[in-house]
């Protein structure tokens, strides 16, 4: 590691959004989302009568997978911040990596499925993954435009 000092670049800083933002979709997911949304219903296409008889159980059922789903979210969120405050300001290659592989399976991932489910929330979603990415590409101009070779 570099012992000179980075400040807050804008990929540091479009990164630390980004994990605040996945940080408040934990919050979401642990502590507001109801088990079903009306998007819910109407994807898996269930009759009010098939509502009715298996809504109690899968609503049970939902609410402990949106905690631990939650709690993930969460985590993944703190840790990109944590990365956004520390080695990716450094310019760091295994910072610069790690984030693209949590971005893609993280929030990008989320948003990818939430198109192809054509979710209410797929916009919002994809907006969110936008500012990660555009987070890596903040990174590759800064490198780029400060002539430094990123740290290992």
């Amino acid at each position: 590691m570099r012992s000179k000092e980075f400040g807050w670049s804008a990929s540091s800083i479009l990164l630390g959004l980004s994990g605040i933002i996945l940080i408040s979709v934990g919050g979401y997911f642990l502590f507001l989302r109801p088990a079903l949304l009306p998007e819910d219903i109407r994807y898996m296409n269930l009759t009010p009568v098939e509502l009715e008889s298996i809504g109690p159980r899968l609503a049970r059922w939902l609410a402990h997978v949106f905690n631990v789903m939650g709690g993930y979210v969460m985590a993944t969120g703190v840790l990109t911040l944590t990365l956004a405050m520390t080695a990716f300001r450094q310019r760091s290659t295994l910072a610069l990596a790690g984030a693209i592989v949590a971005g893609v399976v993280s929030i990008g991932w989320m948003a990818a499925v939430n198109v192809m489910i054509n979710s209410d929330f797929k916009w919002v979603l994809l907006g969110f993954a936008l500012i990660w990415a555009a987070s890596i590409a903040a990174f590759a101009a800064e490198v780029r435009r400060f002539d430094t070779s990123p740290v290992c």
